[in-house]
C-alpha cells in the first residue's frame, strides 16, 4: 500500500501522510457498503431520517475540528472554514427530511391501479476535487444517503482530511460504519475503480472537464449513471445602468474567494465601454484591499493556493509581459501564495478562454447588451455568472440569453444547498442539490395492479 504526504500550503511543513487504497481494498470496501445498503434500505423511513439528523448533530459539535483540519489541510481562511462546516451540518439537516417525502405517484389508468416507487440505486461513488473538500462532497454523500444509497467516496489526495474525519463522525452518530466510507487514493486507481466496479451503480464527479469525459466515457461502456460537475470561465457582466461601485467593491469577492479556487468563480468580467476606465478606477482599491495571509486569522479574506504544482500553473498564465493591470498583496516567504492579479488582454488571450483557478481576472469592455451576451457566451462552459443592472427587463433578457446553469442578478451567489446546482455545456451533466436532488439517486419503478371485476 503506497501512501502520500500531506502539506500545509500556508507554511510548507509536513501535516502527516495518509495511506492510499489499492483495488483490492475498493473492491472490499464496495463488497461491505453493498450489504450495508442493504440493511440501511430495509429501515423505515423515519429511521433513515433519524439517522441523518444524529449525523447533522454531531458535525454541528465538531464544526470547529473539522474547520481546523480545512485551515491546515486546504489552507482556507479559518472564517469561511467554518462557514463550510457548517453548510455539511445544514446539508445533512435539509436531506433528513428527505427519506419520508420520497413520494412516489399514483397515475390513473383503465383495468387497475398503477404506482410508482423512488427505489435506490444501491451504492453510489463520489469523487471529490481539492477546492472545497467537505462541501462538495455532502453535496454528494447526503442525498444518496437519504435516498437509501451506500457511498463509497474518493477525496482528491491532496486534500482528504476532513472528509476521513466525517466518516469517523458518521459512525460515531450510530450509522453503519459500512454505510458511509471514504477511501483515500489516486485517481487512476479508486476513482478508476468505481467506474468500471460493477456493484457501483452511479458516480458522481467534480472536477476538470478533462477527467469528467473520461468518468463519462468509462461509465457509458457500462451504461452507468454519473452527475459531472466540471469546469467553468463564468462572466461577470456590468451594465453602465448598474451601481456601479458596487460591483467594483464586490467584485473581487466573486473571483478571488478561496484564492479563485472555484469553479464559480467570475473570472471574466465584462464591463460596458461608456463605463469601463471608472470602474477600473474603483475596482483597483477594491483588489488591493483584499486581505491575503495566514488562514488562522479571522482577518484573512484570502488564503494561499493549494499545492505547489497547482501555484506552478498558475503562475504560467501570468508571464513576466503579462497585461497586467493592478495587483494586490500576498505574504513572502513559506506557503503557495498569489497576489490577487488583474489582466487587462485581448479577447482571444488564453486567460480569457480556459480556466487559470486561482486568484487571476481577465477585465474586458463590451460595446452593448448583445455583445455582451455573445462574449459571456464565447466559451465552452457554462457554469455561473453575474449580471449587474438596475433594468429588470434586461436582467431578464440577459439572464434568459446567458448559456449557464446558475446566475445571479446584483449579487455573486451561486450555491444554495435548496436550489439546483449544475452546468451547461462541458460544465457538466445533471444537478446537484435542491429538493429533487435524492430523486436522482433512485430508480423510478412502475407498478401495475391489475382489479379484476367484482
Amino acid at each position: 500500500m503506497s501512501s502520500a504526504t500531506l502539506i500545509n500550503p500556508a507554511t510548507e511543513e509536513v501535516l502527516r501522510t495518509v495511506d492510499l487504497l489499492d483495488v483490492d481494498a475498493v473492491d472490499d470496501a464496495v463488497a461491505r457498503a453493498k450489504a450495508a445498503q442493504k440493511r440501511w434500505a430495509a429501515l423505515a423511513p423515519a429511521e433513515r431520517a433519524a439517522g441523518l439528523r444524529a449525523f447533522a448533530a454531531i458535525v454541528d459539535s465538531h464544526v470547529g475540528e473539522l474547520a481546523a483540519l480545512e485551515v491546515a489541510n486546504s489552507g482556507h481562511p479559518i472564517g469561511n472554514a467554518e462557514w463550510e462546516a457548517g453548510h455539511v451540518r445544514d446539508v445533512l439537516q435539509y436531506y433528513a427530511a428527505s427519506p419520508e417525502r420520497l413520494i412516489g405517484k399514483q397515475i390513473p389508468v383503465a383495468g387497475g391501479l398503477d404506482v410508482t416507487f423512488h427505489e435506490p440505486l444501491g451504492v453510489v461513488g463520489v469523487i471529490t476535487p481539492w477546492n472545497f473538500p467537505m462541501t462538495i462532497a455532502a453535496w454528494g454523500f447526503a442525498p444518496a444517503l437519504a435516498a437509501g444509497n451506500a457511498v463509497v467516496l474518493k477525496p482528491a489526495e491532496w486534500t482528504p482530511l476532513t472528509s476521513v474525519r466525517l466518516a469517523a463522525l458518521a459512525a460515531e452518530a450510530g450509522l453503519d460504519p459500512d454505510l458511509f466510507q471514504v477511501l483515500p487514493g489516486r485517481g487512476s486507481v479508486v476513482g478508476e475503480r468505481f467506474v468500471t466496479h460493477p456493484d457501483v451503480r452511479k458516480v458522481v464527479f467534480t472536477g476538470s472537464t478533462a477527467v469528467g469525459t473520461r468518468v463519462m466515457a468509462g461509465a457509458a461502456a457500462r451504461v452507468k449513471r454519473v452527475t459531472l460537475e466540471l469546469g467553468g470561465k463564468s462572466a461577470n457582466i456590468v451594465f453602465d445602468d448598474c451601481d456601479l461601485e458596487r460591483a467594483a467593491a464586490t467584485a473581487p469577492y466573486g473571483v478571488f474567494d478561496n484564492a479563485g479556487q472555484d469553479c464559480c468563480a467570475r473570472s471574466r468580467i465584462l464591463v460596458q465601454r461608456t463605463v469601463y476606465d471608472r470602474f477600473m478606477e474603483l475596482l483597483e482599491p477594491a483588489v488591493r484591499g483584499v486581505v491575503v495571509g495566514d488562514p488562522n486569522d479571522r482577518g484573512t479574506e484570502m488564503g494561499p493556493l493549494v499545492a505547489k504544482p497547482h501555484w506552478e500553473s498558475v503562475r504560467s498564465f501570468v508571464p513576466d509581459d503579462a497585461p497586467v493591470a493592478f495587483r494586490g498583496t500576498a505574504p513572502g516567504g513559506p506557503g503557495f501564495w498569489f497576489p490577487p492579479t488583474v489582466l487587462t488582454p485581448q479577447r482571444s488571450d488564453r486567460t480569457v478562454t480556459e480556466e487559470i483557478f486561482g486568484p487571476v481576472v481577465t477585465v474586458l469592455p463590451f460595446d452593448d447588451e448583445a455583445d455582451a451576451i455573445a462574449l459571456a457566451n464565447d466559451t465552452p462552459y457554462g457554469l455561473s455568472g453575474s449580471i449587474w443592472t438596475e433594468n429588470l427587463s434586461r436582467a431578464v433578457r440577459v439572464s434568459r440569453a446567458v448559456e449557464a446553469g446558475n446566475l445571479s442578478v446584483n449579487s455573486h451567489s451561486s450555491v444554495r444547498y435548496t436550489t439546483p446546482f449544475g452546468g451547461f455545456k462541458q460544465s457538466g451533466l445533471g444537478r446537484e442539490l435542491g429538493p429533487d436532488a435524492p430523486e436522482h439517486f433512485t430508480e423510478t419503478k412502475n407498478v401495475f395492479f391489475q382489479i379484476g371485476e367484482s
